[in-house]
């Protein structure tokens, strides 16, 4: 197994008999999608995608989450007029560079999921979790919108479970996740590695080109066409803007950092 990351960065990228697994790994903050993790991921992926030893890619993450959202940190140093990095890519591109990669990308979730590492989870092609994996949409708990994950996860889970979670804001387990659609399946702790191998076994079966263009033929199958995805994404980006700009996000931000309750809650 060969890592070809970089030192410092915060995807680690191994390939081994034809999978490129990538592994986020900034545990310290619950591999949140800092603009350092988006640009550090979306490197990854790309050299995946352009590695011809490449057959699929298995996505993962370190420490106790697989990923807690957006970095709340670097989003109240942006509306403060501090910016990191604004080459980065936005959630938007690398939600849809993982929903348009060529190649399969499979999710093997590691722990809990919340806000937008959701939208990773739902990005993907297959996604395996422990039965012991909590998820949870938190945006409205802190004044903002689901709005750019809206696409990802429309496009798997059926729309009274995701009316529910999206609305609420409330903590739901793995096999509720499977039942919605979200997940591919949810397994039990001790199974889950058996489980990942399993499927990718049956990706580095299949014929190279053959995989590729059954991966489009599935796109094409969904009910939402390329050209209005990225146009979706684009509203959806917007709208987030909007709101991660607005003083309810500012309370329910100041309110996290605090440990308390946001004003609005009765």
């Amino acid at each position: 197994m060969a890592d070809t990351t970089g030192t410092g960065a915060l995807v680690r990228r191994e390939t081994e008999r034809g999978i490129a697994t990538l592994t986020l790994d900034s545990p310290a903050n619950r591999n949140a999608l800092s603009a350092r993790l988006r640009t550090d991921l979306a490197g990854a992926l790309s050299a995946a995608m352009d590695d011809d030893t490449v057959r699929a890619v298995l996505l993962t993450g370190a420490g106790p989450a697989f990923c807690a959202g957006a970095d709340l940190k670097e989003l109240a140093a942006e509306r403060e007029g501090r910016h990191p990095d604004l080459s980065a890519p936005g959630m938007a591109e690398l939600f849809g560079a993982i929903m348009d990669a060529p190649k399969p990308v499979v999710v093997k979730v590691n722990g809990g999921v919340r806000a937008g590492g959701i939208g990773l989870v739902a990005a993907a092609d297959i996604a395996i979790a422990p039965d012991t994996t909590t998820f949870a949409f938190t945006e409205v708990r802190i004044g903002v919108v689901p709005a750019i994950i809206s696409v990802p996860v429309g496009a798997r889970m059926h729309d009274r479970q995701l009316t529910r979670y999206f609305l609420t804001g409330e903590t739901f387990d793995a096999t509720a996740a499977a039942a919605s659609g979200l997940i591919t399946s949810a397994e039990p702790a001790d199974r889950i590695d058996a489980v990942v191998e399993g499927v990718l076994d049956g990706l580095r079966a299949a014929a190279p080109a053959a995989l590729v263009r059954t991966k489009s033929v599935v796109g094409a199958a969904s009910s939402m066409p390329a050209s209005g995805r990225a146009a979706a994404l684009e509203r959806m980006a917007e709208l987030s803007r909007d709101f991660f700009a607005g003083a309810d996000a500012a309370e329910g931000r100041a309110a996290f950092f605090e440990k308390r309750s946001p004003a609005w809650v009765l």
